[in-house]
């Protein structure tokens, strides 16, 4: 994946809270989300305790950054092909430029979502919620999630290959789910969260839809600074490592690794090869309509 050298990032539509404590309902909480779900029902141990905490907030990693050094350090496309933080940050402003373009086209006016970017624990409208959640999106505050180290988590423990448009799809999907919440299927959920054909399960099989469907147009949708697409170049073999990243964080995928058995009753997002077999839907088609997996 190549961005254009030449492209202006908005920096606007990302929030950068690393290094700083952060101090509901989370969807499409990453596969660690799972794992810790998963390890909940099996031991006995509280659900909530993943979503929120009366705990004094983990010491900071790292450095604190802050917003006004995201500023500095990712104006341009070059940027984006040097530094993942760069590159998280142009992957939001292609999908939300590809968005954008795709309610007008149908009648209708999209609300953008500001990214945020987190260390440890962060503090939402959803709740308090940890990295161990990996990236999430929460409807309550219109805002997706990320603490970048889930990308490395996904390799180590997951067994994904990675690189940058495994990482890619992971924004777009997220994204995906602000998508339902503008268009009210997000709703459509209600208690219905866990089995192989929960609602909650179509869901998340849809928002890795409109995660293909964005990739399908990541390279041709023009962006606002240069009247040209950010993303010039997108390999098969990049499509390859994005179909490799949705395998890995199927449910049963994740299951065998911690267990080694599966239980589709417990299902919240939905099997390996559905993850793929849906993003690849949203990728060949490139039509959103086609992604009618409540259907």
């Amino acid at each position: 994946m190549q961005f254009d050298d030449d492209a202006q990032l908005d920096t606007s539509q990302v929030q950068d809270r690393r290094g700083i404590p952060g101090g509901g309902l989370t969807i499409g909480g990453g596969a660690l989300g799972i794992l810790g779900l998963l390890a909940a029902l099996l031991f006995g141990v509280d659900p909530g305790l993943f979503g929120s905490s009366d705990q004094p907030a983990a010491p900071p990693v790292g450095k604190a950054t802050s917003s006004a050094q995201l500023d500095a350090a990712c104006r341009t496309g070059a940027d984006a092909n040097e530094r993942q933080d760069c590159r998280a940050l142009a992957v939001v402003n292609s999908v939300q430029s590809y968005w954008q373009g795709e309610f007008k086209a149908r009648g209708r006016d999209y609300a953008p979502a500001q990214s945020v970017l987190f260390t440890d624990r962060v503090a939402t409208a959803c709740g308090t919620a940890t990295s161990a959640v990996g990236p999430f999106y929460c409807p309550g505050d219109r805002k997706a999630y990320f603490d970048l180290g889930f990308f490395d988590d996904m390799g180590r423990q997951l067994g994904a290959q990675g690189g940058p448009f495994a990482e890619a799809y992971v924004v777009a999907h997220e994204y995906g789910h602000h998508v339902q919440n503008l268009l009210g299927t997000t709703a459509r959920v209600g208690g219905d969260r866990q089995g192989a054909d929960s609602a909650s399960v179509k869901l998340e099989l849809q928002a890795d839809c409109y995660a293909g469907v964005w990739a399908h147009h990541a390279t041709t949708t023009p962006q606002p600074s240069t009247g040209r697409p950010l993303i010039t170049r997108l390999t098969d073999q990049d499509i390859a490592l994005a179909l490799d990243a949705a395998e890995s964080v199927g449910d049963d995928r994740i299951q065998q690794r911690a267990t080694g058995r599966t239980n589709p009753e417990t299902w919240t997002h939905g099997s390996s090869e559905q993850r793929k077999q849906w993003f690849t839907t949203g990728y060949r088609s490139g039509d959103m309509a086609r992604c009618d997996t409540f259907g």
